[in-house]
């Protein structure tokens, strides 16, 4: 079904969130499809930092004031979470200052099955009192190793997924497969671009991970076949609203963070049209989206 306004125009429209409603269906397809619940299930939607990758933090601070979003998810890119302690407790600073929480700390990379190296990590996100570790690339072999600092450090440990070029963790399933025996606290954090580009349902994927998801990146792709062909969300052919039900089923108590990758320069109008669209959505599904 085509939309009864185009998603470029219900952007530049003051009716956001309603004119959001009808993409990719009409608004009364979105409706009939999910009924409203009778007690409104919370999706909170967050951002990834490296959204803005090419910005300093206190950049990054002002765009998430005009996001009108409270929570983050932070990587040691630019100045927006420095590994080392002392700007790190700066950043900190700078974060409180702005009552801006911080719900994840990612993508860190797991290169090395040393304790000294695993140590520093979860150090460094317990300074910054940060609840969940996305994780990229660990080895297999290495997993019972972080183990034990998942269980010294009571921090959740998600291991994301990278899509058929990573050689360890294609899809969300490759992750349950290797952790579904350890300790509950390890898991994943889906990227929902990349489940798709690697040919696995996202929806069922949710699903399936349940109780071990502890993060999702979501983006939007007109191509599932194509890395390079991602666009605002709702531009594309990701089932979005899907993924809302599907994350409400399994009762997901995390965040839904905005990985936009596409131009680094000058992220926020497809930023906005991102937030315009799933808060309409949202809003559509009778989903309460709390300010985070």
């Amino acid at each position: 079904m085509k939309n009864s306004c185009s998603r470029r125009d219900f952007v530049r429209s003051s009716g956001l969130a309603a004119a959001a409603l009808l993409a990719p269906k009409t608004a009364g397809a979105i409706l009939s499809e999910h009924p409203a619940p009778d007690a409104a299930p919370q999706i909170h939607l967050s951002v990834a930092s490296y959204t803005f990758r090419n910005f300093e933090r206190a950049k990054l601070i002002a765009f998430l004031k005009q996001l009108n979003v409270s929570t983050v998810n932070l990587k040691d890119t630019k100045d927006h979470l420095p590994f080392d302690a002392q700007p790190e407790t700066a950043a900190l600073s700078d974060y409180s200052a702005a009552a801006i929480k911080l719900h994840a700390a990612g993508t860190i990379y797991f290169e090395k099955d040393e304790d000294a190296d695993i140590r520093g990590k979860f150090e460094y996100c317990k300074r910054a009192g940060i609840p969940v570790i996305v994780a990229g690339d660990p080895a297999p072999e290495t997993l019972p190793r972080i183990e034990k600092f998942v269980r010294e450090y009571d921090i959740r440990f998600a291991i994301h997924n990278h899509g058929p070029e990573d050689k360890l963790w294609h899809s969300p399933l490759d992750v349950l497969k290797a952790v579904k025996t350890m300790d509950p606290r390890i898991g994943c954090c889906i990227d929902v671009g990349h489940t798709v580009r690697a040919g696995t349902d996202v929806v069922q994927a949710i699903h399936e991970v349940g109780p071990r998801l502890f993060n999702v990146h979501i983006k939007d792709l007109t191509d599932f076949n194509d890395k390079e062909s991602q666009v605002a969300v709702g531009e594309g052919k990701m089932p979005v609203p899907k993924i809302f039900q599907a994350l409400s089923a399994i009762n997901y108590q995390g965040f839904l963070d905005l990985e936009y990758e596409i131009f680094p320069d000058n992220p926020m109008p497809g930023v906005l049209a991102s937030f315009a669209y799933m808060r309409g959505v949202l809003a559509g599904l009778g989903f309460a989206s709390p300010h985070n």
